[in-house]
């Protein structure tokens, strides 16, 4: 195998494990204004998407959202998120390796930066990632590649040569 130029890597539910959580809290406050998703459903439409994005997608498919109901549901998932959430086991070992091979490695994901620093903050990791960067605050979130195209950037890399890990 090639050895990568850079390593990049997603953040929720690739180094925390923040997701579960996450989505049942979505789906709890879905409920509460009238959608109800089971897993599967919320997966396969909401997943992976902003909040403000889940908020347009639940509003047309029958919700009740208030205006605010984004800023709302970003404090009640901050709060929560703060209260503990854990790694995915192996992660920081996988970090050290990659250290000690000298292979740079980045965050690209379409969490907010604050986000970020909560989940990632807790654990002393920001300033692991040679850069952290949010799609939300370059204004184009994934799928579009921006951010994994910023973050080989950083990383002196070709994004041709870097893998990964979403």
């Amino acid at each position: 195998m090639t050895r990568p130029q850079a390593v990049l890597f997603d953040c929720d539910g690739v180094v925390v494990d923040s997701e579960t959580p996450t989505f049942a809290l979505f789906m709890e406050d879905l409920a509460a204004h009238g959608l109800s998703l089971t897993p599967e459903e919320f997966e396969t439409g909401f997943v992976g998407l902003t909040v403000e994005t889940i908020a347009e997608r639940a509003r047309a498919a029958g919700a009740d959202l208030p205006p605010d109901w984004s800023a709302r549901f970003y404090d009640r998932m901050y709060a929560m998120l703060a209260a503990g959430v854990p790694l995915i086991p192996g992660v920081e070992g996988v970090l050290d390796r990659l250290d000690a091979a000298g292979v740079p490695y980045a965050m690209g994901s379409n969490g907010s930066m604050a986000k970020m620093r909560i989940t990632l903050g807790q654990h002393g990791l920001m300033e692991r990632f040679r850069a952290v960067i949010s799609g939300q605050e370059i204004g184009r979130p994934k799928p579009a590649p921006d951010v994994y195209l910023r973050a080989a950037a950083v990383c002196g890399a070709d994004p041709g040569a870097c893998v990964v890990i979403e």
